[in-house]
């Protein structure tokens, strides 16, 4: 009876113990950002209405936007921060672009290097294992 009491004591402890060593955790992980991506400076406005570089922009419809621990946010609850951030695009037929992936960024990634346009994204190559940028030689 004593060891049922215990094991189920046991179990009970299980969930918290996960729960108190996940954040910590999630901020170590290192994340992997497709070559595409771009480092810019996103200000939600109204979502989907955003400002990209100082410029309006729109977030696509099923756009995702993950946060410094890498879930989900909801862009309503991000309305009025100023965030730096890699980002993809959809580009439309008008000419417009449209962003699908944002990914809110951490205090060591914004400290590596990374590109803020395609012009300077074609200067360079990416290591996608390590995450690091070198310039093309050639």
């Amino acid at each position: 009876m004593a060891i049922d009491r215990r094991r189920h004591l046991a179990m009970l402890a299980l969930p918290l113990l996960a729960l108190a060593g996940g954040p910590a955790r999630a901020q170590q992980v290192r994340r992997a950002f497709p070559a595409d991506a771009l480092r810019g400076t996103l200000l939600i406005v109204d979502a989907p209405d955003v400002r990209l570089n100082g410029e309006a922009a729109r977030l696509a419809p099923g756009a995702r936007i993950r946060d410094e621990n890498n879930l989900l946010a909801m862009s309503g609850a991000l309305d009025g921060r100023r965030m730096t951030v890699h980002y993809t695009v959809e580009p439309q037929f008008d000419g417009s672009v449209l962003l699908r992936d944002v990914w809110i960024l951490r205090a060591d990634e914004i400290a590596n290097f990374w590109p803020r346009s395609r012009e300077e994204a074609a200067r360079y190559q990416l290591d996608p294992v390590a995450q690091v940028w070198s310039r093309r030689t050639g």
